[in-house]
């Protein structure tokens, strides 16, 4: 297939449909978007809001519209020039409510061991060959004494006996229909137990820390067969034209599966992997894939806008006003620890089970005496220093150098914590590069551990560091470590060049259906890094206002923490309503796990916190000041804002328009984000943004959209332009300003940018600042200005070599951003 030239993310649920993706083809085609990028299609749990829940992979989601639907919002996306972009969650399955609902969860759960489709799941059998159910509200013992559970002689999808909780439905194993009550339920291949022993004794695979979704294991050709059929089928039928691949770190063999995917499809069909990138960390080259969903440039995108000398007094600040003076390497390895001990006990406890019974089999491994509990530490002191997401070593095959150095580094980081489990996690590191050979057992090792892995970085750093620690949120985003100083535009420029070398046709993203915060708060707040005088100020009054007193609650400490993520989120959200705002923050407490959580909620806390969000919302003085800071730095707001659009639509690689995104998008963590746009309102303003007008005259919604449109259409109208064999060129600026600058161009586009605009103002302006850029007529895109450049009549010698400098201040007199092209 050709490589999309932009995709447009449609979050699929009970508001919007594939009949609602068929009425939306007019408008996207108008946007200029090549591809549609869908959430999952396939049938998911009832009333499921965003389809990663699947119960049956062979059928297209009746909810959503059934395949009927999907063909014919494929054909009215295709009468528009517009392909189809899936979804595949390969990881897991649901077990959903009616559990009948999923029928190889049924059969699971009804037979056990001995189903058909055992070897489906990844579960752990118990010796008694039970899988532990753990969604009881209280002990079996007082369910049953309560009333709660009871047989239902004809309520299965066949009529057969079946056993009820609630809403619950549960199948009988063959041969116990008869038996007391109490006898039945202990008969059975499951076994209920109160939810919170979940996390200690669950005995399968999970998605993290989610009960409800079971480990498939996929790297079987039988289960991909099946669990891929439909999908691959409406392929090779030219309804789906590629892929988009769910938590690809989950799978026991993510290349393998990649390999396994392109023979089934084709090995040019275009297919991108859910895949978080850390530090200079590389996508592994042989992967059969055209790269990740763009994390790694979203932040480095948004980064670029922030002011680093501003974000080191933020950092000071946030300790001096919180008392968090914990560095984010620190607070990074504690919260990793506290969800393995709390939420992911179980994985660690199968891992150490594990080791204990290699070592029964393996001398060489019982030689070094390792205890359960000194396994234990080992194994969480090394998943706390691990510094990716995952590893790639497949049993029986060569371990590459790279995965050997990581061990390396690790273990030092691990012995160094801990240092009397120092032959426990040399242990550990031989076990999981499979120095002691291969069994089946030291296999299942090998894939545990890196399946671990990726829950516990993401449970300890996205779910729960980012909560503790947050001094300029807009760098609490997936990928991005937290207390980045910024990107410089060299730094910037040498990250693209190299990407593009490697991963020429891989995705850029600026807001995803799992990004902590949308693209235009992170402008915001990146903004904050220009003021950060001005800001502590202001922080330090609303606290004092909102939460008066001697920072005592009725449920302790109070926690300044949350307060400052209240008002960094309230003011990138400005306005919003005050039930957005306490949904939030009821949710980012209940994330940092340390007064509430999810499992052990106080509601006290949540209230006074939620209400201290509903009291600054409605305070007029704080208003007041959060309109006068938007006026202050409304020069940063738009050059922020534009600037990483323009970037992100116009870097090497396929970019991604997040449903809404074309305009101003002041959306918070899911499931704020995954609400619809107004479609209708956006259709209209379509229109009124393409006619030509300068954006001071022009509101920032507007821009955002012209910008966005002018840009896709560039891309799908010049192809050429911005092919994987087009050559990414760094432009240059000279004079006073031009760390203000950024620039780039593609052959005969040239994309010209403004950061940190505050400052810029401040100093004077562009004052003699010029870019080079080759001679000939350009147009900017965005003003329909020309400007000519070089020597005679203007036309230019087309010479890409000759450069002449234009003054910035000329540019860039109208928008903080240029998109230039160049008359051929």
């Amino acid at each position: 297939m050709p490589v999309p030239q932009s995709t447009y993310r449609l979050q699929l649920g009970p508001r919007l449909t594939f009949a609602d993706v068929a009425g939306l083809a007019p408008y996207l085609g108008r946007l200029g978007i090549s591809h549609v990028y869908l959430s999952p299609i396939l049938t998911a749990a009832p009333g499921s809001t965003h389809g990663y829940d699947v119960v049956d992979h062979s059928t297209v989601s009746a909810e959503l519209g059934g395949e009927a639907g999907l063909r014919v919002a494929a054909a009215a996306l295709a009468s528009e020039g517009i392909g189809v972009i899936v979804d595949i969650v390969p990881n897991h399955a649901a077990i959903p409510v009616p559990e009948y609902l999923n029928p190889q969860v049924w059969s699971l759960l009804r037979d056990g061991p001995d189903s058909s489709v055992a070897a489906w799941f990844d579960v752990h059998w118990s010796a008694a060959a039970t899988m532990l159910l753990p969604l009881l509200g209280q002990p079996l013992a007082a369910c049953l004494r309560d009333g709660e559970l009871n047989v239902d002689g004809t309520g299965g999808p066949g009529g057969e006996a079946v056993l009820r909780y609630y809403d619950h439905v549960f199948p009988l194993r063959p041969g116990t229909e008869q038996l007391p009550l109490d006898e039945l339920v202990r008969a059975q291949h499951y076994e209920l137990a109160t939810w919170r022993r979940a996390n200690d004794e669950v005995n399968y695979r999970r998605f993290f820390d989610v009960d409800t979704l079971l480990g498939l294991r996929v790297e079987r050709p039988d289960v991909f067969d099946a669990t891929h059929a439909t999908l691959l089928r409406l392929h090779h039928e030219g309804v789906i034209e590629g892929f988009r691949i769910d938590h690809i770190d989950g799978l026991a063999d993510p290349p393998g599966y990649l390999k396994r995917l392109a023979a089934a499809s084709a090995s040019d069909t275009w297919t991108v992997v859910e895949k978080i990138l850390l530090g200079t960390e590389q996508l592994p080259p042989d992967w059969q894939c055209a790269g990740t969903t763009g994390y790694d440039a979203l932040w480095r995108i948004g980064a670029l806008f922030v002011d680093p000398t501003g974000v080191e007094a933020l950092h000071q600040g946030f300790a001096a006003q919180t008392g968090e003076d914990r560095s984010w390497p620190d607070v990074e390895q504690d919260a990793r620890r506290h969800v393995l001990g709390a939420l992911l006990g179980a994985e660690v406890a199968r891992l150490v089970e594990l080791a204990h019974d290699i070592g029964a089999e393996d001398p060489a491994v019982a030689a070094a005496e390792p205890t359960a509990l000194g396994l234990g530490d080992a194994l969480v002191e090394v998943l706390v220093h691990f510094p990716v997401y995952r590893l790639y070593a497949s049993p029986g095959e060569p371990v590459p150098e790279s995965v050997r150095t990581t061990w390396h580094e690790v273990v030092d980081a691990a012995t160094t914590a801990s240092p009397h489990r120092a032959a426990e996690i040399e242990l550990i590191r031989d076990l999981a590069i499979g120095a002691f050979g291969r069994s089946a057992l030291k296999d299942e090792f090998v894939r545990r551990l890196q399946q671990t892995c990726g829950p516990a970085v993401a449970k300890g750093v996205e779910d729960t560091a980012t909560y503790w620690w947050s001094p300029l949120s807009s760098m609490n985003e997936v990928g991005a470590p937290a207390d980045s100083l910024g990107v410089t535009p060299d730094a910037l420029h040498a990250w693209v060049g190299a990407r593009a070398v490697r991963w020429p046709n891989t995705m850029n993203a600026l807001t995803t259906h799992d990004t902590k915060r949308g693209e235009d708060v992170r402008a915001r707040i990146a903004a904050l890094s220009e003021q950060p005088q001005r800001w502590l100020g202001l922080v330090a009054r609303w606290t004092a206002h909102v939460l008066p007193g001697d920072a005592e609650s009725s449920e302790g400490r109070r926690d300044t923490v949350a307060a400052w993520l209240l008002w960094q989120t309230l003011w990138g959200a400005w306005p919003i309503s005050g039930d957005r705002l306490s949904e939030y923050v009821r949710k980012a407490a209940r994330e940092a796990k340390q007064h509430t959580s999810w499992l052990a909620q106080n509601a006290n806390f949540e209230a006074e916190l939620e209400q201290s969000a509903r009291t600054a919302v409605a305070d007029e003085r704080i208003a007041t000041d959060l309109d006068a800071l938007q006026h202050e730095l409304s020069a940063s707001i738009v050059a922020n804002t534009l600037g990483a659009r323009a970037i992100q639509l116009l870097l090497p690689g396929v970019p991604d328009v997040y449903q809404g995104t074309e305009q101003v998008f002041l959306r918070l963590v899911d499931p704020d984000n995954r609400q619809p746009p107004d479609w209708a309102t956006l259709a209209e303003a379509l229109d009124q943004a393409l006619e030509p007008i300068a954006a001071r005259a022009l509101d920032l919604d507007a821009a955002k959209l012209r910008l966005t449109a002018l840009a896709l259409r560039l891309r799908r109208d010049q192809p050429e332009a911005f092919g994987a064999a087009d050559q990414y060129a760094p432009l240059v600026a000279t004079g006073l300003a031009a760390q203000h600058f950024f620039g780039f161009r593609r052959g005969d586009v040239a994309v010209v940018i403004t950061r940190l605009a505050g400052s810029l103002a401040e100093a004077g302006g562009w004052a003699d600042t010029q870019v080079a850029l080759p001679t000939g007529r350009w147009t900017d895109l965005l003003t329909e200005q020309v400007h000519d450049v070089g020597p005679g009549d203007g036309a230019g010698t087309g010479r890409v070599d000759d450069a002449e400098g234009m003054p910035l201040g000329l540019l860039l007199e109208q928008w903080p951003v240029a998109i230039l092209v160049r008359a051929g």
